[in-house]
């Protein structure tokens, strides 16, 4: 019973601790972006080592100005998925411009920093499942 007391209390003081002023930094659209950025990047060259051995079709990441994309180029198409910073989210685009959501941020009573689309919190793979998922597996 005394363990319960002692772990009630390292959780206070760890509590007491938390230091929100850096974690609500740490929430902003341009830190979030570019943790997003680097994960993307991650699932491309994942995606890639996937691919059959002489496959007719690749993955990459661009950059043009604060945006990045996800490119896939065959033989005969290019389809893109682009993600752009913007003052109020991060915007996500498809192959011909059209926006298919948006993500916004949210900082917790819990201290979190939350990303939301579509008024739902979702956790970062599921923003970039939402992007990238057709892009990665249509017809692959």
């Amino acid at each position: 019973m005394n363990d319960n007391v002692e772990k009630v209390d390292e959780t206070k003081k760890d509590k007491s601790k938390f230091n929100w002023v850096s974690e609500r930094s740490s929430c902003s659209l341009p830190k979030v972006f570019q943790t997003l950025r680097l994960q993307v990047e991650e699932d491309v060259k994942t995606r890639n080592a996937l691919r059959p051995k002489n496959s007719p079709y690749e993955f990459s990441v661009s950059e043009k100005d604060s945006d990045f994309s996800v490119l896939l180029v065959t033989k005969d198409a290019r389809k893109t998925v682009t993600f752009s910073l913007a003052e109020h989210g991060i915007l996500v685009r498809g192959d011909s411009g059209n926006q298919m959501f948006e993500v916004s941020l949210a900082f917790s009573d819990e201290g979190e920093c939350q990303l939301i689309v579509n008024e739902k919190r979702v956790e970062s793979w599921q923003v970039r499942r939402m992007a990238l998922e057709e892009l990665l597996f249509q017809g692959h």
